[in-house]
C-alpha cells in the first residue's frame, strides 16, 4: 500500500522513510505542502503522514484539500509538536483522521497505520457495494420504461435492428430465470393439434403446464 509523508525536516522525514519501508509500505516523499498535494493528485495514496507546519501548504490546508477531492478514500494522520486540544481539535475539523505529536511512538505509529488501513478497506468495500446497487438499480430502470415488442412473435426490439427473444432480453437485463411449460390453455391446443386427450399414454411429458 502506498503512503506519502509530507515532512520539510530531512531527518525526520527519512527516519519515517525508513520504518514505513521495514513494514512494508511504499513510501513516496515529499518536503512541502505544495509537492504533497501533487503527489496524492498524481498518485494512488491510501495513506498520509502530514506534517502541520510546512512550506508552501501547511497541513491543515493540505487536509482541506485532500477531503474535498471526489471520490476521496485517504487515510491522513497529522503529524505535529503542537499537543494543546484546541491543536487537535482543529486538525481533525480540517480532515486528519488521525492526530499524533512528535516525538511520536514506533509502536503507536504502527498501530494506528494498520487501523487506517483497515478503514481504507472498509471504505473500499463500501464503495463497491454502492456501485454495484447504483448499476442495479440502473439496471431495473431500462426494464421500466417502453419496450418495443412484435404484437405476433413478441420478441423485443433492442436496436433499430436488432430482434431478441423476450426471455432472453429478460435474462440479459435482470435476475430472471425461466423454466418452460405449457399453459392450460395453450395444452388444449396442442392436444388438440396432436389429435390426444387428456387421457391419452403417448402425449409427451413435460407438456403438463409444471
Amino acid at each position: 500500500m502506498k503512503i506519502l509523508v509530507a515532512e520539510d525536516d530531512l531527518t525526520a522525514r527519512y527516519f519515517l522513510e525508513t520504518i514505513l519501508t521495514q513494514w512494508g509500505y511504499e513510501v513516496l516523499l515529499a518536503t512541502d505542502g505544495t509537492e504533497a498535494w501533487s503527489l496524492i493528485q498524481e498518485q494512488d495514496v491510501s495513506l498520509c503522514i502530514l506534517d502541520w507546519v510546512m512550506p508552501g501548504m501547511d497541513g491543515i490546508e493540505l487536509c482541506q484539500k485532500i477531503k474535498a477531492m471526489e471520490g476521496e478514500n485517504k487515510y491522513i494522520i497529522l503529524l505535529t509538536a503542537r499537543k494543546e486540544p484546541k491543536d487537535i481539535v482543529a486538525g481533525l475539523d480540517a480532515g486528519a483522521d488521525d492526530y499524533m505529536s512528535k516525538p511520536f511512538n514506533r509502536p503507536e505509529l504502527q498501530a494506528r497505520l494498520q487501523a487506517g488501513r483497515r478503514i481504507v478497506d472498509l471504505r473500499k468495500a463500501l464503495s463497491d457495494q454502492v456501485k454495484s446497487l447504483q448499476e442495479a438499480i440502473a439496471q431495473i430502470k431500462t426494464l421500466e420504461g417502453i419496450l418495443p415488442i412484435c404484437m405476433y412473435c413478441h420478441k423485443i426490439r433492442t436496436d433499430k435492428t436488432s430482434w431478441e427473444r423476450i426471455e432472453k432480453y429478460l435474462m440479459d437485463h435482470s435476475e430472471v430465470q425461466f423454466s418452460h411449460g405449457l399453459c392450460p390453455d395453450c395444452k388444449v391446443k396442442c392436444m388438440a393439434e396432436e389429435g390426444l386427450t387428456d387421457d391419452s399414454d403417448s402425449f409427451c411429458p413435460g407438456l403438463d403446464g409444471k
